[in-house]
């Protein structure tokens, strides 16, 4: 059981994050004193959307500089906070050069340094965990195995590499790195959220998130000619801030959450698009036979690994600890589709 003092700050780490950038305005709104961490304060691109919260929240947003890989970065942010939501981690699926260096380093070395800086704050009593649940599995296939045809947070990714799906392999070694430093001691415990392809409004234009290219893709003629049957366990930006909330100041939270509202493949995302704003934009015109996506995978920079593991099987979850422990109700798909859409159009991306 552990008890938080509200009155006392909170750390999100990776600050203006997609997700954590949520997660600060709705402190923010509940009256906490935030410590936020970027890169970069003085970077006006990357901090602008926070610095207008703090204008809107005065005296309760403090700005802090700090780099996943120097130990001892977070030790100002995180002096006497009993709450530290660990939300700084990189999100690249394709294009990557070095694996180990762009995704595995930081994921790792990233999550030993905060909680090491955890074990050395004695005010610290409960690390809440941006995990994902890439974590819990690596491919869709994997569905089929599962008795009940879904994935819980009893389930575990253990087929991703270095060489096959190497986000996903990062995600996995992270959080079992932060379950194995958190047995380790007794001072604070670990809350972690599995969240799946995070989609949703969000609140920097200056996003560089994997949520908005797959969704520029969809709407600007990228897969205008065809779209792959490919399938997403989907969770509105939202309700993953909100869940992140809950599980930081329920008393007895513990363990992973699933957080997923349902699934749905590229041409159903493409059907909510084109119903909402008939004619805007460039939507894929129809399904690509599997066969004809593995012999193009190359030139789209996909693997034909992922294309014969993924393309053509379906992808589902089991959310009921989320919706019982969290008291979480997820957000339809299609108002996430909308809204991230509505966003895309506004900021003139398309």
């Amino acid at each position: 059981m552990t008890t938080i003092d509200k009155t006392q700050p909170v750390l999100v780490t990776g600050a203006n994050g997609y997700v954590a950038s949520w997660l600060v305005k709705y402190l923010l709104e509940d009256g906490f004193t935030v410590h936020a961490t970027v890169r970069d304060k003085t970077n006006q691109k990357k901090v602008s959307h926070l610095l207008d919260l703090s204008v809107k929240h005065p005296n309760q947003l403090v700005l802090f500089n700090a780099d996943l890989f120097n130990n001892g970065d977070f030790e100002a942010a995180m002096a006497g906070c009993e709450l530290v939501f660990h939300t700084a981690s990189p999100f690249i699926v394709r294009g990557l050069n070095d694996p180990q260096k762009e995704l595995i380093d930081p994921a790792l070395k990233g999550t030993r340094n905060v909680l090491e800086t955890a074990n050395q704050t004695d005010s610290v009593k409960r690390i809440i965990l941006t995990s994902s649940v890439v974590a819990i599995y690596s491919d869709n296939q994997e569905t089929l195995a599962q008795a009940n045809g879904s994935f819980s947070e009893s389930d575990w990714n253990k087929s991703s590499s270095l060489n096959h799906q190497p986000y996903n392999y990062s995600k996995t070694l992270a959080e079992k790195e932060a379950w194995k430093m958190a047995k380790e001691q007794n001072r604070w415990d670990l809350v972690v959220m599995n969240p799946g392809l995070v989609l949703g409004p969000s609140l920097a234009q200056a996003s560089d998130s994997t949520s908005l290219s797959t969704m520029l893709e969809i709407m600007d003629g990228t897969l205008r000619t065809g779209a792959p049957n490919l399938r997403f366990p989907i969770v509105d930006v939202r309700d993953v801030a909100t869940a992140h909330i809950k599980g930081a100041l329920k008393h007895d939270a513990n363990g992973r959450h699933v957080l997923v509202s349902g699934s749905i493949s590229i041409m159903q995302i493409a059907k909510v698009i084109k119903q909402a704003f008939p004619g805007r934009c460039k939507l894929p015109i129809c399904q690509v036979p599997k066969f004809l996506v593995w012999i193009l995978a190359p030139m789209l920079g996909i693997k034909r690994d992922f294309v014969k593991r993924n393309v053509g099987y379906p992808i589902e979850f089991d959310n009921s600890r989320a919706k019982k422990e969290l008291d979480i109700n997820f957000m339809p798909i299609e108002a996430s589709v909308k809204d991230h859409a509505q966003q895309i159009i506004d900021d003139g991306l398309i």
